[in-house]
């Protein structure tokens, strides 16, 4: 089987654009979740989220500008996630220093990018001037703004890659699903360079209501958002949606050698499993979850001696948490004392279809650095997470190889993913 690596990596987040800028926040422990300002949620039980931050500057360091990613005139056509997608991806296609001039080598290069929901707000907007103004005032253009494969289709036809167009729709698995799906795509021989990754965009009034009415989402921490996010903390009671996107160019290993590419980190094993269990509660004694975690380690040919480090899913609910940390230590057993965990969730909030792409990301920026991001807000730490290094509110140094990102969504759908420094 081919080996894959990372040679590019790409990120807008509630912290920032750019990987160095979100890491530099992440590590300091910065939070990214604020009160929701930019739509009306004074009738919502929950009013805080991660959102991008915006601006008109020319200038990333400043914040999110989508007419540096796409022309003011094209925003009229695509969802907010789409030019999140793009702003992530440009950030990655520019570090791998790829950019084929050869048609072979443009057939041999593809873009899988996964999303919870896509065009959410799209299709809120649609839904109230369908039923105000009538359907004659329905743009055109209002389908492929709600498509989730639109994000690969526009990152194909901004660089020309003519290799598979693919997306992922896993719920908040999506963003690992497709960094793992693109990996074995390599694998296979299907392509030697994939652009993979995850956008989201749902922190919209029918995004923030809907998972209101699923009691999904944090209300107790309204007038404090930075503290609301708090994964394994006895205080938790819901995530903190969230939008950005994060992207990363994957490579054959010999063919990013043969380039002169940097290399960041190899992607070592890649697992999935299902819940076949309910709707949107994950199997309560944490068998899917283990079973991911176990076929990403067999995938790989690694030992559970072997992980340094997991990215927990840890997105704050008081169920979720629990069952996460119990698959684990069912796995784990034999290596709790020195493994690390955390949940970067918990400076961001839950990105759900971007959440698992950021999070590798944030995973590889470990492994180069050898710091582990912190879990913010962990004040009192449930029971169950008892002799756990869950590397509570800052972050450390930590000499690793190897780590591991969870991700878990709706549907009962699992994956995880190891990355190996190389």
């Amino acid at each position: 089987m081919r080996r894959v690596v990372i040679t590019g990596m790409g990120m807008v987040t509630p912290l920032g654009v750019g990987v160095s800028r979100n890491w530099q926040k992440i590590i300091e422990g910065k939070s990214g979740i604020r009160a929701i300002e930019r739509i009306d949620v004074s009738d919502m039980p929950s009013q805080i989220a991660g959102m991008v931050p915006y601006t008109e500057s020319g200038d990333p360091a400043d914040g999110f500008n989508a007419s540096l990613y796409i022309d003011p005139k094209e925003q009229k056509k695509t969802d907010i996630f789409i030019p999140y997608a793009l702003c992530a991806a440009s950030e990655a296609v520019a570090q791998s220093g790829w950019m084929p001039e050869g048609e072979e080598d443009r057939d041999r290069t593809g873009v899988l990018i996964g999303s919870g929901i896509g065009g959410l707000n799209t299709t809120y907007e649609a839904s109230l001037t369908l039923k105000e103004r009538g359907p004659r005032r329905l743009s055109p253009f209002t389908v492929p703004a709600m498509l989730i494969n639109l994000a690969a289709g526009h990152i194909s036809i901004r660089y020309g890659f003519r290799g598979p167009n693919h997306a992922v729709v896993t719920a908040c698995a999506s963003g690992t699903h497709a960094i793992g799906d693109a990996a074995r795509l390599i694998m296979l021989g299907d392509a030697d360079v994939m652009v993979a990754g995850g956008a989201e965009a749902a922190v919209n009034r029918l995004g923030v209501s809907t998972f209101s009415a699923a009691r999904a989402l944090s209300t107790g921490y309204n007038d404090t958002p930075e503290i609301a996010s708090r994964p394994f903390d006895e205080g938790r009671d819901g995530f903190v949606i969230a939008e950005g996107a994060g992207v990363m160019v994957l490579e054959e290993y010999e063919h990013a050698k043969a380039r002169g590419a940097e290399i960041f980190a190899e992607i070592a094993g890649y697992g999935l499993s299902g819940d076949a269990h309910h709707i949107t509660a994950p199997a309560p004694d944490g068998s899917g979850g283990y079973r991911a975690m176990k076929a990403a380690l067999r995938s790989a040919g690694l030992s559970t001696a072997e992980i340094d480090y997991i990215n927990a899913h840890g997105t704050s609910t008081p169920v979720g948490d629990g069952v996460e940390i119990q698959a684990v230590r069912r796995l784990f057993e034999a290596d709790l004392g020195r493994i690390s965990m955390s949940s970067t969730k918990s400076a961001i909030g839950h990105l759900l279809g971007a959440a698992g792409a950021v999070e590798a990301v944030y995973c590889v920026q470990a492994l180069r650095s050898g710091i582990l991001p912190p879990t913010l807000n962990l004040e009192n730490p449930s029971e169950i997470c008892a002799g756990m290094d869950l590397v509570p509110k800052t972050a450390k140094e930590k000499k690793m190889k190897t780590v591991l990102s969870n991700s878990f969504g709706f549907g009962g759908t699992n994956a995880s993913l190891i990355m190996r420094a190389m």
